[in-house]
């Protein structure tokens, strides 16, 4: 097409931090085609997020580089959680240390490489780090990544439709065992803070419980729920957790002290914590499994590639325009430029008067209370 409009940025440098997640890639692949063929950009991939630009590990991209990998799991510049920040502002993050050597080694590689913009793929961490950093003078554009969906400011971020898909099969999957062997299963999935995979993934999957960080479970309420469902003749239940449930005595508890609690009282994931307390409540053989980082591997699913390819191309156009410090986000059916403060330092829960929440007990799910 060559090259046919202005633009406000001459040199971008694209990192992808935090998890790996599908549609990276595609979103690498939208940004750097927008930005090189329809603006004439020139594209540096910084490698491993952010560690990257402190150690200058930088590199020219090329078209070779980004062309054929829209559907290929990953990211082709690597990532990390490299941590710059500490506590302070945003107490929804845990940033560890505060490093000003870092992050000024960020600054001087930054205008080392001539880059008038830094587009960071990322969920929590990345975007706040990139808030950050745009507050220390930087010109930063975001891009929402993360399986979790959790992001602030945006309806739904790349990767999260793919780990739901997965989710969603693994729980088919568990049906037949389940249905076979009379048991109860659980299946945890991904979900720290925000119950959006376990929530969708748990009634799509058909799941007859489905606990979330949002809603502290009863024990003795998930009891009786199996209870009545085994002396109605169904021989059978799925459990599906959020890797972030907690019980109700937990859900009391000040951060600091349920972090303690965990640490002498569970030795294992919750998953497994949850299948030992059905067990003991209702006496059901009771069988845990822990879905772990296949949620997040493989190729994208089509909805992702196309959501990851409509952002990246919408970074490009606020690269070529020069609106920095905004995050490219999806709003209904369209894509909105949101400012970086939005999503930062901010989790992104589920609703406790969220329409799905009502579905679920509409036809029948326990919800943990």
């Amino acid at each position: 097409m060559g090259i046919i409009h202005h633009s406000a940025t001459k040199t971008l440098g694209i990192l992808t931090g935090g998890g790996d997640c599908p549609g990276l890639n595609a979103a690498i692949r939208g940004v750097c085609r927008a930005a090189h063929d329809r603006y004439g950009m020139t594209i540096l991939g910084i490698a491993n997020g952010y560690r990257g630009l402190v150690e200058g590990d930088v590199r020219l991209l090329k078209p070779e580089d980004f062309s054929g990998i829209l559907t290929r799991g990953g990211t082709i510049l690597g990532t990390s959680r490299e941590k710059l920040f500490k506590p302070g502002g945003f107490e929804d993050h845990d940033f560890s240390f505060h490093s000003e050597d870092k992050v000024q080694a960020i600054k001087e590689h930054y205008q080392q490489f001539n880059l008038d913009c830094l587009v960071v793929l990322g969920g929590n961490g990345t975007t706040t780090t990139g808030y950050r950093l745009s507050q220390e003078g930087l010109h930063v554009i975001g891009l929402p990544k993360t399986i979790d969906n959790d992001l602030v400011g945006t309806d739904r971020t790349f990767g999260f439709h793919s780990a739901l898909s997965i989710g969603t099969e693994a729980i088919d999957r568990l049906h037949s065992t389940a249905q076979s062997h009379n048991r109860v299963m659980v299946i945890e999935l991904m979900g720290h803070k925000a119950g959006w995979l376990a929530l969708y993934a748990g009634l799509a999957g058909g799941g007859d419980v489905i606990l979330i960080p949002e809603i502290p479970y009863d024990i003795h309420a998930i009891g009786r729920h199996l209870i009545k469902r085994a002396q109605s003749g169904k021989t059978f239940s799925i459990v599906v957790v959020a890797e972030g449930a907690l019980s109700c005595e937990e859900g009391n508890m000040e951060k600091k002290d349920r972090k303690k609690y965990r640490e002498k009282t569970v030795k294992t994931s919750i998953g497994y914590r949850v299948a030992q307390e059905i067990e003991l409540e209702t006496g059901m053989e009771t069988r845990a499994t822990v879905l772990g980082y296949v949620q997040r591997g493989g190729i994208p699913s089509a909805s992702d590639r196309v959501l990851a390819t409509t952002l990246g191309t919408a970074a490009a156009e606020l690269l070529a325009r020069g609106e920095y410090g905004k995050m490219a986000a999806l709003h209904g059916t369209e894509i909105r430029p949101v400012d970086l403060s939005v999503p930062a330092g901010k989790v992104k829960s589920v609703p406790l008067d969220y329409y799905m929440l009502d579905s679920a007990a509409a036809v029948g799910t326990c919800l943990g209370r």
